[in-house]
């Protein structure tokens, strides 16, 4: 199941880069919130698919519903409560704000994973088994 695969790790590096250069330069209403939460789950994704063997629809629906948590967290209001309200890097990181359309940015995210995989690996993902 422990694993190091090259090609996720240069995609979880690639997002980590497009993410900081998001929240760094970019404070717009469409591509900081949206764009950035699309991106995040992807990044979520290739980060554990770099060093474990999951299978495609578990880990993708695993990391979703892990970023519904958070989203959720976020409703109330979790960064204030665990005393971080200063923090720019927590607000950056957990997030501050609840937004439903986040969601929506969130599955597509994901479902732009699994059609991605499903083209990449097609004979695996038919049977259920784990990406290479």
């Amino acid at each position: 199941m422990l694993r190091f695969q090259k090609t996720y790790f240069i995609l979880t590096i690639i997002l980590f880069l497009i993410e900081v250069f998001i929240a760094i330069y970019i404070n717009d209403s469409i591509i900081r919130p949206y764009v950035g939460d699309f991106l995040v789950v992807m990044l979520i994704y290739c980060f554990i698919q770099t060093f474990f063997k999951f299978p495609v629809i578990k880990l993708a629906v695993g990391v979703l519903l892990f970023a519904y948590v958070i989203e959720v967290l976020q409703y109330f209001n979790l960064v204030d409560r665990l005393g971080l309200g200063g923090s720019r890097i927590a607000r950056i990181i957990i997030g501050s704000s609840f937004e439903w359309i986040d969601l929506v940015a969130y599955t597509l995210g994901i479902l732009v994973v699994i059609g991605i995989e499903k083209l990449q690996y097609p004979i695996a993902y038919s049977k259920g088994e784990q990406a290479n």
